[in-house]
């Protein structure tokens, strides 16, 4: 069976997100293998979590953007349960407080970064800082445009001090998100999620998609590049995203630290 793969941004690649599936890429799976799939690996990637845990050297950072209803919040629910709390933190980053505000961008993201041993998740991220600000002029061009550098050195520091980091984008096409908005209002249980401004948000798409298109193209290097998710069926998403975890847990390869002790043939009284 093909194995479902995201579309890797090469560092500097000329992308077009309207060029890239938004569907699923194989038509060898469907939705009830791939929830099997995606429980199979969350066993094995508890084990290797575990082993990550008490190897305490390294850490894995998962960064997860998307425009609103790409299913940022169903990828953490269905592709992490069965992780260790204690050693898997979800980190959202919405409107900055004043106190963020009186530092630079990156002073906020940098303080939730994952320890070692530990799984960090974000759920929007310092990329924020070159796309809503970006779109809505928040802060001059000749602020943002200089981010994506800034952003780059600090993903850099982040790598070479031992964190792993995998980024995905949500890619989701403009009439599913249509969808899923409607289904926000139609449907009483989900009119919790629904907010009025997410509908004028949706007015800014194209805005949205230049804006992903230079952040992904500026800021996908080799130490941290960017994965384009197709995210059009949940399912198929939450796979690939697995898919991925999975591939770099087993890459990393945590070990169980030897213990300076021999405990062999202790008896416990």
């Amino acid at each position: 069976m093909t194995q479902p793969i995201p579309h890797t941004v090469s560092p500097s690649e000329k992308i077009k997100l309207s060029e890239i599936p938004s569907g699923p890429t194989s038509d060898d799976w469907k939705k009830k293998q791939a929830r099997k799939q995606i429980a199979a690996n969350a066993i094995e990637m508890a084990e290797l979590a575990k082993r990550l845990y008490a190897e305490d050297k390294r850490s894995i950072l998962l960064v997860l953007q998307g425009m609103d209803t790409a299913g940022k919040d169903g990828t953490i629910r269905n592709v992490m349960r069965g992780m260790n709390p204690t050693s898997c933190q979800v980190s959202s980053f919405k409107r900055p407080s004043e106190e963020e505000l009186d530092h630079d961008f990156l002073w906020r993201v940098h303080k939730v970064v994952p320890r070692r041993g530990n799984i960090g998740i974000f759920n929007r991220s310092h990329y924020e800082d070159v796309l809503v600000v970006r779109v809505h002029n928040i802060v001059p061009k000749e602020i943002w445009s200089q981010r994506y550098d800034q952003i780059n050195q600090f993903e850099k520091l982040l790598h070479e001090t031992g964190t792993k980091i995998v980024k995905c984008f949500l890619h989701i096409s403009k009439d599913t998100q249509r969808a899923r908005l409607q289904e926000r209002i139609d449907l009483p249980e989900k009119h919790w999620k629904f907010n009025p401004g997410d509908l004028k948000e949706r007015e800014k798409w194209a805005d949205y998609q230049d804006a992903y298109t230079a952040a992904l193209k500026n800021c996908s290097t080799d130490y941290a590049p960017w994965h384009v998710i197709p995210s059009d069926k949940k399912w198929y998403r939450n796979l690939v995203v697995s898919q991925l975890l999975l591939s770099t847990l087993r890459e990393m390869d945590p070990q169980y630290p030897a213990s300076e002790e021999d405990p062999t043939g202790t008896v416990v009284k």
